[in-house]
């Protein structure tokens, strides 16, 4: 498949990225007027969705990349998209911006909470999660060890659900930013959009700014993010601990 690709392209610079935790090989296409991205997946990951995903959120005005092509073979699939211009807000950005980014970042979220959840066709639920867990566990290695953690999900998980449009792999990485207007241009990596609890976007995100892996920003910055997204509008409401801490631990079996 890669070389059919390569041929296809042939008049474009690759260039592999290697930055990402997603699993796919991602290659950045340059041909001098137009640059796009390629990912590459096994058909287990479900690029199909994700350009169904990415379509249905550009339909309502969600700022995602534009999907040109895709396709597979019997086992992988690929998904060309044209880039979305701006930084991630994991790049590094000044220190005097930082809290500007975090806001931005809080809007966006808000914004993508807001859309109609019964219309969307993706359902991210947690039964749904954990079935798709029990179906990865069937087909997969270390059964006996997965089992236990799905079991252990499943004690865990909450009653009931405030059930929203959910981005699913809520990080810095995946939300690109105008660097002169702080604007959001793009949301990225939208394979697990879908009908969800807004404590699952929360958690991600709370943890991408409070872990190690984004240093320039820190617990500070995870807090005025619920602060900013949890303020006007929602009546002076707060983020579940039990769930923030639920939907982290649920994130981690993918």
């Amino acid at each position: 498949m890669l070389d059919e690709l390569r041929r296809r392209h042939s008049g474009a610079d690759w260039t592999a990225v290697t930055i990402g935790m997603s699993g796919a090989e991602v290659y950045r296409l340059d041909d001098g007027n137009d640059v796009r991205y390629l990912k590459i997946a096994p058909r287990v990951a479900g690029l199909e969705e994700e350009a169904r995903r990415t379509r249905w959120l550009a339909a309502r005005g969600i700022p995602v990349p534009e999907v040109l092509d895709q396709g597979g073979d019997a086992g992988h699939t690929w998904l060309l998209t044209r880039a979305v211009p701006g930084r991630s807000a994991a790049e590094p950005w000044p220190a005097d911006r930082r809290a500007a980014v975090v806001d931005a970042v809080a809007d966006v979220a808000r914004t993508l909470h807001a859309l109609p959840a019964g219309s969307c066709p993706f359902d991210e639920s947690v039964a749904a999660t954990l079935a798709a867990m029990r179906r990865a566990i069937d087909r997969g290695p270390g059964r006996s060890e997965r089992e236990a953690e799905l079991a252990e999900l499943t004690a865990r998980a909450p009653a009931t659900e405030d059930l929203v449009v959910c981005h699913g792999d809520y990080c810095l990485p995946n939300v690109l930013l105008d660097p002169d207007t702080l604007r959001v241009t793009g949301l990225v990596d939208l394979g697990r959009v879908g009908r969800a609890d807004r404590h699952a976007d929360l958690a991600l995100m709370t943890r991408s700014l409070s872990g190690p892996l984004n240093p320039q920003y820190g617990p500070a910055y995870a807090e005025r993010f619920l602060a900013r997204y949890l303020g006007d509008g929602r009546g002076g409401a707060s983020a579940d601990e039990a769930r923030l801490a639920f939907y982290r631990r649920l994130d981690d079996f993918f």
